[in-house]
């Protein structure tokens, strides 16, 4: 892995500013180095603050300005990790129950259409969490990033464009969870597959406001309060096995029983100015609300008289104009019909349900 024409995982650096230095692990993200100290801690380190005092090659620089760091058999093989009472993160009671997830952050959210992405881990929990994040290719697994991550901490996996988005459509995390130096529940280790919506990727209502990051975010949880998430995919493997079952079930007496189709499918309406029109040239913000309004209404005017059918409004969270709007016409419009918070899975805090009667 090469962050840049200067820095590699394997170098031995030397800290610019700060006595010290060690052996570069990894990257955090594009200015965060991860250096494993003499003691065989890892402290993160601008990447600009490193000086390279031998390569991972083994080819040995700057000698007349750098003082080679010593002891170097100490840095391999690496030392067992030793963590200071200081050290222990605080812990938190919601945090004896483990919540993780991945995180995918555009790095330009205002050009969807050419930005690339970032990818966290994050562990929301009072536990040490020794992971790896893999992607699934034809029958097989290739590891993205494996490590520790420590209690209530997010870390840098990758970044990647969207050239590479079909590469992360199937992805699984697994991991172990324990404390350092003081007793813990036992936490059953946890695998969890996912399939990854790549279309979500260039929808901007998609990435949501969150708990984790100032900036809107695609979270796909692994595991919530210790339940994880059982979205497993089906391999060939499992689809063969079903073949040969459904085949021996033909064999048998045909027995069918009658199912209910559901009359009326919920109706999905996308409010966003822009997934209504094409531009919005010339018109103010009372146009625009104007306008996603009446839209509101032709779709309620619509269905009005089919009973039971469920409608969900995606107007995203914002300033909550729109939002408000619309509970203050189905207050006074149409007051028979039931309404709600949609699901937050799915749309967040963006998008409201309505139900006629």
């Amino acid at each position: 892995m090469m962050i840049n024409n200067k820095l590699n995982v394997g170098d031995i650096v030397r800290f610019l500013n700060t006595v010290g230095g060690g052996r570069v692990k990894g990257f955090l993200n594009k200015h965060l180095a991860m250096v494993e100290d003499e003691h065989g801690f890892d402290v993160p380190v601008l990447i600009s603050e490193c000086v390279v005092v031998e390569s991972a090659g083994n080819e040995k620089m700057g000698q007349n300005t750098v003082e080679k760091i010593e002891d170097k058999k100490e840095l391999s093989p690496k030392p067992e990790v030793k963590i200071e009472k200081d050290d222990i993160p605080e812990e938190t009671t919601s945090g004896e129950q483990i919540t993780a997830c991945l995180a995918y952050l555009p790095t330009d959210l205002k050009n969807l259409s050419n930005t690339a992405y970032e990818c966290y881990f994050v562990n929301d929990s009072n536990y040490y969490l020794f992971f790896n994040y893999m992607s699934r290719e034809n029958n097989s697994w290739k590891s993205r990033y494996n490590g520790l991550v420590e209690p209530n901490t997010k870390i840098f996996l990758e970044e990647f464009d969207k050239s590479q988005l079909n590469d992360i459509e199937k992805v699984c995390v697994q991991f172990i969870a324990f404390k350092h130096n003081k007793s813990f529940r036992f936490k059953n280790p946890c695998s969890v597959e996912l399939r990854v919506d790549t279309v979500k990727f260039y929808k901007l209502h998609c990435f949501q406001e969150n708990d984790y990051f100032d900036d809107n975010a695609l979270i796909y949880y692994i595991i919530q309060s210790d339940l994880p998430e059982r979205e497993l995919l089906v391999s060939a493997g499992d689809i063969e096995q079903a073949m040969k079952e459904k085949q021996q079930t033909d064999r048998r007496p045909r027995v069918q029983r009658i199912e209910k189709k559901e009359k009326n499918p919920i109706i999905e309406i996308d409010l966003h100015i822009n997934q209504l029109l094409d531009t919005t040239t010339g018109m103010d913000n009372t146009t625009m609300l104007e306008y996603q309004l009446n839209k509101f209404h032709e779709v309620m005017n619509e269905n009005i008289k089919r009973k039971n059918q469920k409608i969900v409004f995606i107007h995203g969270k914002g300033d909550g104009v729109l939002k408000n709007a619309i509970l203050k016409e189905l207050k006074n419009k149409y007051k028979k019909c039931h309404y709600q918070d949609a699901s937050f899975r799915e749309y967040g805090y963006g998008a409201t349900m309505v139900i006629i009667h």
